[in-house]
């Protein structure tokens, strides 16, 4: 076993900003490089506004769609809530955005059809099939369940290509309340984690740009564009946009670098 001084991430104190119900296997891969966690939710997970109904009723007809995307593994989950037990998916294909999305998928015995080779939805995009009759509208559409105010773009996309997509409000992502404490306690972090844009508006809203590290690491491309939109210089974007790839580029990058720096 490694010297705890010899881990890459041995000194550092890290802040974790993903929702308590997903921190854990964030938090543990940290401590695994030898870092301090600093868990500061930002996110929370709630039910649809509308209680569910849209996605209970979606459902209830999954034997109309061709195919069912899922972007995140809170997607699955949602969906599971609502899903008949007896009728699974039906006959419809399963693509997933993401590794954890494919593990949601697998726990519950699905084998996602289509997994794109960079977890975005640009990708997926890219790699998904036309309809069989190019030229017309699917007659079978797709099941596209999402985060209240998700980016469009998977959606718009899909439809460029001809298919109809049925958008349904699966979760909401609500900020959690912050008390003096817990933000007292990111005083001195060296880094801080991001692994969702919600994450970083999130963080802003609760802790303040002045309490942001001095190292920022963002899961993948779409988090880091929304933390530079807000001001924010980022260090470091996981080339594998997973919690693994995220700590693999967080010690990599201290390996380089060695100890933060204070420059925020």
């Amino acid at each position: 076993m490694r010297p705890a001084d010899a881990l890459p991430l041995a000194g550092w104190r890290v802040i974790v900003t993903r929702g308590l119900s997903q921190a854990s296997s964030l938090t543990a891969r940290l401590v695994e490089a030898g870092a301090q966690v600093v868990e500061f939710p930002v996110i929370a997970i709630a039910d649809a506004s509308d209680g569910g109904a849209a996605m209970s009723r979606a459902l209830s007809r999954i034997e109309d769609y061709e195919w069912v995307v899922f972007t995140s593994a809170n997607t699955v989950d949602r969906c599971w809530r609502h899903l008949s037990a007896s009728s699974g998916l039906g006959r419809a294909k399963v693509a997933a955005i993401g590794k954890g999305t494919a593990e949601a998928l697998a726990q519950r015995g699905v084998i996602a059809d289509l997994l794109p080779d960079r977890f975005v939805a640009e990708s997926l995009v890219e790699v998904f099939p036309t309809p069989a009759r190019a030229g017309e509208p699917s007659r079978s559409p797709i099941l596209l369940p999402c985060a209240e105010g998700a980016r469009e773009v998977l959606a718009k996309g899909l439809r460029a290509k001809g298919w109809r997509v049925d958008v349904v409000e699966a979760y909401r992502t609500v900020r959690p309340a912050a008390d003096a404490a817990s933000a007292t306690a990111l005083t001195g972090a060296d880094a801080v984690t991001f692994t969702s844009a919600s994450t970083v508006t999130g963080y802003l809203e609760l802790a303040g740009a002045e309490r942001v590290p001095p190292v920022v690491a963002c899961i993948g491309p779409v988090t880091a564009d929304t933390a530079r939109q807000a001001g924010l210089e980022v260090d470091d974007v996981a080339p594998i946009h997973t919690v693994e790839g995220l700590v693999d580029a967080l010690a990599e990058w201290a390996r380089h670098k060695g100890a933060p720096g204070g420059r925020r």
